[in-house]
């Protein structure tokens, strides 16, 4: 199941007035920048799976590394300053994070050589302790203009809105963004406050004028949907590097701001790329001219031996993690029939995302996200971790019945594919000689809340992956047809792992939720 992300092109650079004015620049900058790394320091296949052996393999904590030196040194040859940012969430997504609570990450940002960094809603998952232990360790400040940590004592001193760097003699203000929906979607706790990232942009773009000419840079954790608003909203910004949306904007996006031009930048995610934007800049801060792009960290890019064998400390204790003991199995749980029917392992799945989403109606999970079965006897994290390796996230979505109906439709139009849905708390028949758009006979809601045949008019709250939720497979009506959207919950193995943990002892279940006709 390859996890599809958007990706974006920029407005071309053929503006010549912009390229020309580049002789008036006083000063030449580079910034590096990462986001959304997620702890891979093994690096990840294409699909998003964790590497196998044999598997093409790109990213990793030793060539994004070595990346980051290359492209330093080669700016610096070039006579541009440099600065390196991260757009945040770089916890949670391997073993690396679970078993070390961002020490890893923090000392790989280091290698890298990080100057500053905006959190991401999930460097939040561990509470504000975990995130303040994490910046100590990284030892560059953590920037969020519109998180107020005043109430919060275990980050004092470790958060401020903005900094002020001196590259390549110019003066560079950045300013952090985190997304007001955190204290929602993770764990920041009581205290800290998240405000309205417009107004914290301005305040800060304020202050940092105050001191003198700048140019002003966003790092924001927000997603390109929200820079491009913002770019559109707040005047005195000239550069937003960001996160959280996964997308690879390269080259820039070049808006048209209130009151100037605005760069936006964001390099995809799970340290497969690092991006780089280079900026000539007129004496009032201005950007006269821009170049550069991300680099895709392929398989046959060198590593940096210091950080190849920095990641085989930290990865040490890692095996005896993935034997960790989660559930006894009373007999094997195959996926062989979850492309043409209910399957038990299909079963536990579902029955595990409408466990960690209590409130909603039903759960879906498509077939091809279950590469493997479950063995007998004793199943382990590793067994887990094989069975889902495509690190989705939990997602919810909120939609009509009708389109939920649309839904299973989708998944039964080509049997034998991954997308044929397993399900919890729904059971429905279908008929594979039907006509298309015939083939889902009765559907109707198992759950003790609101049982009953499903109504076409009513909205539900499904509980599935982000993949599918995005339009995977073929559903695209969870993503065209949402009433309410949620895409960045707990990993999928997580939850599955929690589930079969807390029946302790499993064993090959049907129950007729999927019925032919």
């Amino acid at each position: 199941m390859i996890r599809r992300r958007q990706l974006l092109a920029s407005l071309p650079l053929a503006a010549p007035a912009l390229r020309a004015a580049a002789a008036q620049a006083s000063a030449r900058v580079a910034l590096l920048h990462l986001n959304d790394f997620h702890s891979r320091h093994e690096g990840t296949q294409a699909s998003g799976a964790a590497c196998r052996t044999g598997a093409p393999c790109g990213g990793g904590a030793a060539r994004l590394v070595a990346s980051f030196h290359a492209a330093r040194h080669a700016a610096v040859a070039e006579g541009r300053g440099v600065l390196a940012l991260d757009a945040g969430d770089q916890f949670l997504g391997s073993l690396f994070y679970t078993r070390h609570k961002g020490l890893a990450e923090a000392a790989v940002q280091r290698q890298w050589g990080v100057q500053a960094m905006a959190p991401g809603n999930h460097d939040f998952n561990g509470g504000p302790e975990a995130l303040a232990s994490f910046a100590r360790a990284l030892g560059a400040p953590l920037l969020a203009a519109n998180m107020d940590v005043a109430r919060e004592p275990a980050l004092a001193g470790l958060v401020a809105p903005f900094a002020v760097f001196t590259v390549g003699g110019a003066r560079i203000g950045v300013i952090g963004l985190t997304l007001e929906t955190t204290p929602q979607i993770s764990s920041p706790g009581p205290n800290l406050r998240f405000t309205a990232a417009e107004e914290a942009a301005a305040r800060a773009i304020a202050a940092i004028r105050a001191g003198g000419p700048a140019t002003i840079l966003v790092l924001s954790h927000r997603g390109v949907g929200a820079d491009r608003a913002l770019a559109s909203a707040v005047p005195g910004i000239d550069v937003i590097i960001g996160g959280h949306s996964h997308t690879l904007v390269s080259p820039p996006l070049l808006m048209e701001g209130t009151d100037r031009p605005v760069r936006i930048v964001q390099a995809g995610a799970l340290g497969r790329w690092r991006g780089r934007l280079d900026l000539d800049l007129a004496t009032d801060g201005r950007v006269a001219a821009h170049g550069g792009g991300a680099e895709e960290i392929t398989e046959a890019m060198p590593q940096d031996p210091a950080t190849a064998a920095l990641v085989a400390r930290f990865a040490e204790p890692l095996a005896a993690m993935r034997a960790e003991f989660v559930a006894q199995s009373a007999g094997g749980l195959q996926n062989t029939t979850c492309r043409m029917g209910e399957c038990a392992v299909g079963n536990l799945l579902a029955d595990a995302l409408l466990r960690a989403v209590p409130r909603a109606d039903l759960a879906l999970t498509n077939a091809g996200s279950i590469r493997t079965g479950l063995p007998d006897g004793a199943i382990t994290l590793g067994d887990v971790l094989s069975t889902l390796p495509f690190s989705n996230t939990l997602a919810t979505v909120r939609l009509r019945g009708r389109d939920l109906l649309a839904a299973l439709e989708n998944g039964v139009s080509t049997p034998g594919s991954g997308r044929f849905p397993q399900v919890a708390g729904l059971a429905f028949s279908w008929n594979p000689l039907a006509p298309a758009g015939q083939r889902i006979g009765e559907a109707r809601i198992t759950t003790t809340r609101r049982p009953g045949p499903i109504d076409p008019e009513a909205d539900y709250l499904l509980a599935t992956n982000d993949f599918v939720r995005r339009g995977g497979d073929g559903y695209t009506m969870l993503r065209d047809r949402a009433l309410e959207v949620y895409d960045e919950g707990q990993p999928l193995e997580d939850a599955f792992a929690a589930h079969l943990a807390a029946l302790g002892q499993v064993a090959p279940r049907l129950d007729g939720r999927i019925a032919l006709r």
